[in-house]
């Protein structure tokens, strides 16, 4: 099963999504936080911007929005009975007929270099979005500012920002940076011509597991969500960060159940065997993690629990 075009992924985002109110609430009873090693603060005059820093490097977490999908076995837990996955959610606290995804792009300062990591949803109708710009200023930053987009994969919730409703480029002088693989897929698809026609320009591809930009940028190729989806390591001085792009969507049930389908993936079987070894990559090296769907800032760590997983969010 292929789901390349973002047409097809928007389709399927609306079936699955209920467009009511969502909360930002944290694991439940059970989880323990993970000691940071780093200062983190949330922004007490703009509640979608939080600071922290990866070594030397600063970083903020950016809101750009919300997607609720319905707990209705079409989404997450294809094949599975609804009141098993209603129960996970239960033990965590969640509400059991919805999943409540984030939207949060990351922000990095690199010395001259201002690096953003996927751009949201824009104004897509799955999804309560469109804060980026105003989270981003708030940030400090403007968008001709940013010097390089990293973009996980070409599913809209992702690169919806990378263009301004009139179709210009909406951060005019940054390079985007995207695997080969994902750009090939994204050029052959009919659906996305005027987005092509408009990055085609500021594109520059990259091999899976390439150095982008070496010491600080490394791709980590996580098969099967798209034909190129790509998570990235983030380093300075002896200190990384994870980012997840779509390798687990949800912090209860794509982490403590990762071989459970989602729709979502393109090649279902190998997005769910590249989720768990990635889950187990980060929980056996104790790695910080940015999940830009879990809940804000998506900042934490992955432990080993039982056959599966746990995400223990940075207090």
């Amino acid at each position: 099963m292929k789901r390349t075009s973002l047409s097809v992924l928007t389709t399927v985002l609306l079936a699955g999504a209920t467009l009511s109110g969502c909360s930002e609430s944290q694991p439940g009873a059970g989880a323990t936080s993970a000691p940071a090693t780093s200062a983190a603060t949330q922004s007490a005059s703009h509640p979608d911007v939080f600071h922290f820093r990866i070594g030397t490097l600063d970083a903020v977490a950016l809101k750009d929005g919300d997607i609720d999908a319905a707990n209705d076995g079409k989404t997450f837990g294809v094949g599975q009975p609804t009141d098993q996955v209603a129960a996970l959610l239960a033990a965590a606290g969640q509400p059991t007929d919805v999943l409540h995804l984030s939207i949060q792009p990351l922000l990095v300062r690199d010395g001259a270099r201002v690096l953003l990591f996927d751009t949201g949803a824009a104004d897509a109708s799955f999804a309560r979005a469109g804060r980026l710009p105003a989270s981003l200023r708030a940030a400090g930053v403007e968008p001709s500012q940013v010097t390089d987009i990293f973009i996980s994969h070409a599913h809209p919730d992702h690169a919806g920002g990378l263009l301004t409703r009139e179709g210009a480029l909406a951060f005019p002088n940054a390079a985007i940076h995207l695997s080969a693989p994902e750009w090939d897929a994204l050029k052959g698809d009919a659906d996305a011509a005027a987005l092509v026609a408009a990055i085609a320009p500021k594109v520059a591809t990259f091999q899976p597991g390439a150095a982008i930009i070496p010491g600080t940028v490394t791709a980590v190729a996580v098969d099967g969500h798209t034909p190129g989806h790509t998570a990235y390591e983030i380093a300075s001085g002896d200190e990384r960060l994870l980012y997840l792009g779509d390798s687990a969507h949800h912090y209860v049930v794509s982490v403590q159940r990762p071989e459970w389908t989602v729709q979502y993936d393109g090649d279902a079987p190998l997005a769910q065997a590249s989720r768990r070894a990635l889950l187990q990559r980060a929980a056996d090296g104790n790695l910080r993690v940015y999940a830009v769907h879990f809940p804000f800032p998506g900042l934490g760590r992955v432990d080993a629990q039982g056959d599966g997983f746990v995400w223990v969010p940075e207090r």
